[in-house]
């Protein structure tokens, strides 16, 4: 027969066995039951709800798509076919996707809030007037919110191709739509001198409160293209968060200012191409060099920068220059130096980098640099008096 120090650890054993049990089940608190953090994905300490939001965490980012033309099948650069863009908002509706206005995302970015999973906004650039008369019954149709950068020259000068003042207003009295700003001439701002660009947003502002009665708070750079002396300019107003056309995911530690679109049009609209794009999470880093986007003399830049999520080794990470251009990828710990092999042609250049994620799905992180030709005395920014806008269409 036991013994009495025999049955007491026995009685011992079976409770605790016992409480792991209710624990498991969450009775005592446990991962099922009681407000819990958000679970990371695999290698990743959980998320908490009252701390620093976890980019790479499911509820902690977005997809920005943007958007110019629809159903302008004479403009594929900047258009998407009409059957195209049905099919991504089905797939987005099929596929346990949320559509939030990108204020709410904004605002979630500023205060910690969990964003709902697998969130996309849907912007669309410039104003044409097929995003009037095509994407908004489509996308009322589709019960989603979406948000419209406008250029305050192309109301102004009544070309045919874009939209009124009065189509505008009858945006911004739907509540599904956000009126965003996109400058005032549409001019490539980091080729302008500081003045200028200042100017040229504060002509826009007037436009803007004159027309709507604000100000629009959230800023598309014309092109998607920045600089840090564009910056600094934009640092003088009152915007919330700038976006440009360099792909990426966005989340919370991103520089606000600076925040990635997917482009889409009829190449990149694809669906193999856009069910990658809006199943993409963000590949977060940190120090980034050079921090200029704008590159002269240094062409081709050397982009570097450190890998802040433990999750992702430097070995998983490919990049990739656009181009055409090779690039040797060099690592040293948790840096990553792309080291392009030839120079970039004069305009847009991109280095995507991305890394395989467990789901099947990719980490991606993306720079955009402005290329241009040094002069005989470099690239010099030119003042404009009338900041940028063109004589003819």
């Amino acid at each position: 027969m036991p013994g009495r120090y025999t049955l007491l650890t026995l009685a011992a054993i079976g409770l605790l066995l016992i409480a792991g049990i209710a624990w498991q089940a969450g009775l005592l608190g446990g991962p099922s039951g009681g407000a819990q953090s958000e679970p990371g994905p695999v290698g990743t300490a959980p998320a908490s709800r009252s701390g620093p939001a976890d980019a790479s965490g499911p509820h902690h980012h977005a997809v920005i798509l943007m958007y110019h033309r629809f159903g302008e099948d004479r403009y594929p650069a900047t258009n998407i076919r009409v059957e195209q863009f049905e099919e991504h908002l089905a797939y987005l509706k099929d596929n346990g996707f949320t559509v939030l206005p990108l204020p709410e995302v904004i605002d979630r970015f500023e205060s910690g809030e969990p964003l709902p999973p697998r969130t996309v906004v849907i912007t669309v650039d410039d104003a044409y007037s097929s995003a009037l008369t095509v994407a908004r019954p489509m996308l009322a149709a589709a019960d989603m919110p979406w948000t419209l950068f406008v250029t305050t020259d192309q109301p102004d000068r009544q070309l045919g191709d874009f939209m009124s003042w009065d189509d505008i207003r009858e945006l911004d009295a739907d509540p599904m739509v956000t009126i965003g700003h996109h400058s005032g001439a549409h001019h490539h701002m980091p080729d302008h001198d500081a003045a200028t660009n200042r100017h040229d947003i504060e002509r826009a502002n007037v436009r803007f409160e004159a027309e709507l009665g604000y100000v629009p708070d959230l800023i598309a750079y014309p092109f998607g293209e920045y600089s840090d002396a564009v910056l600094a300019v934009i640092r003088e107003f009152d915007f919330r968060a700038g976006f440009g056309q360099h792909s990426g995911v966005a989340h919370p530690q991103e520089a606000r200012l600076e925040l990635p679109r997917f482009a889409m049009n009829e190449n990149w609209g694809r669906m193999d191409r856009f069910e990658e794009r809006v199943d993409t999470k963000p590949l977060p880093v940190s120090d980034i060099r050079p921090s200029d986007s704008l590159v002269v003399d240094n062409n081709p830049p050397e982009l570097s920068f450190a890998l802040t999520d433990s999750a992702v080794q430097a070995s998983q990470v490919g990049c990739f220059p656009s181009g055409g251009v090779d690039a040797v990828i060099e690592r040293d710990g948790r840096r990553v130096t792309v080291i392009p092999q030839s120079p970039f042609r004069p305009g847009r250049a991109r280095i995507n980098c991305t890394a395989p994620y467990g789901d099947g799905s990719f980490r991606w992180f993306g720079r955009q640099f402005v290329v241009r030709e040094p002069g005989p005395d470099g690239h010099v920014p030119h003042p404009d008096p009338g900041a940028g806008v063109p004589a003819t269409p």
